[in-house]
């Protein structure tokens, strides 16, 4: 579909006619983000705020928001939702809102999806805003949806990206993507990428950036960066089980070839520091020549991470280009 249903033959806004379609189950998932200071978090984790239940007001205000999305949003068709959920994950400075909407009808639950995550967002900024009136709600997306004649959908599948071809790397370059949406905003020092281009940099590999981008647009990065046909390209950061990390789903679709021994070294010898390593999805892989690592996201797993490319990241880049040793 190429043309906005919202639009008629003259241009004007339109209710879409769904009264032909068939019904069936729709389902969709939507994300945001609302990112404030660590301390805050702290105090909603422990109901320490003067409006306590922070999480559970929220959560209320989501399913509430999704029931009136088509009062919300003007040609929006009024839906009997048979379920909204919403889950709220922490990290140090952020909670990652989930919504899910469900009905069976004619047409999507994607604004109801999306109304819910971000009023439960808004509200979560009501209830802090005494203690950070600076706090930020953003990355607000759809996540996935299904149903109707077009069946699943996610991101990736709406950017199709076209299999993997050789092309010439430029030798010993290198790029690097740090996925972090509260250092892309700027409310969070970048420590892992210096520390990667360093690395790098001292085994002899010309760094062309060192990008760091919402956890949203880390798929448009990474097809940016291997059209410059670096010789390595090293990413760092959504790789966990959060439904921001998107880093691994990005980084697939690209890969013609997967290294799992690599992925699995560098979890292995995370896990012998701390438990939560074994939660990491980092891939590894080669992309037309390029080889293409997902280190993880904290110092500590970038360390690790580097360890265990530091004993073969030149002998692989080596095989690659058709030389080294292959015993």
């Amino acid at each position: 579909m190429t043309g906005l249903t919202h639009l008629d033959d003259d241009g004007r806004a339109r209710m879409v006619d769904v009264g032909d379609k068939a019904t069936t189950k729709r389902v969709a998932t939507a994300t945001a983000t609302f990112t404030t200071r660590p301390d805050v978090i702290a105090l909603v984790q422990a109901d320490g705020l003067p409006k306590a239940d922070v999480i559970a007001t929220a959560r209320i205000a989501g399913i509430a928001g999704a029931k009136r999305t088509s009062e919300l949003i003007p040609l929006c068709h009024q839906l009997a939702l048979s379920s909204v959920s919403l889950d709220f994950a922490f990290t140090e400075d952020s909670i990652v809102i989930t919504a899910t909407a469900k009905t069976t009808g004619q047409t999507g639950v994607e604004m109801e999806a999306l109304t819910a995550a971000s009023i439960a967002g808004l509200t979560l900024h009501d209830m802090v805003k005494a203690v950070d009136p600076a706090s930020v709600l953003g990355d607000i997306r759809l996540l996935e949806k299904s149903g109707g004649k077009r069946g699943n959908w996610t991101p990736e599948a709406s950017e199709p990206i076209e299999a993997p071809v050789a092309r010439t790397v430029r030798p010993r370059t290198a790029a690097v993507i740090v996925a972090s949406t509260a250092g892309a905003a700027g409310t969070r020092e970048d420590l892992t990428g210096p520390r990667i281009s360093a690395w790098l940099s001292e085994h002899d590999y010309a760094v062309d950036a060192v990008t760091v981008v919402s956890d949203a647009d880390v798929h448009l990065a990474i097809t940016a960066a291997l059209g410059a046909a670096p010789a390595v390209l090293i990413t760092t950061g959504g790789t966990g089980p959060s439904p921001s990390d998107r880093t691994p789903e990005a980084t697939q679709p690209h890969l013609d070839r997967e290294l799992p021994g690599i992925a699995e070294a560098i979890r292995t010898l995370g896990s012998t520091k701390t438990p939560t390593a074994a939660l990491s999805r980092g891939l590894a892989g080669v992309s037309g020549g390029t080889v293409v690592v997902n280190l993880p996201g904290s110092t500590g797993g970038v360390k690790d991470g580097l360890t265990v490319l530091d004993g073969l990241l030149d002998h692989l880049v080596a095989q690659i280009a058709g030389g080294g040793a292959h015993e």
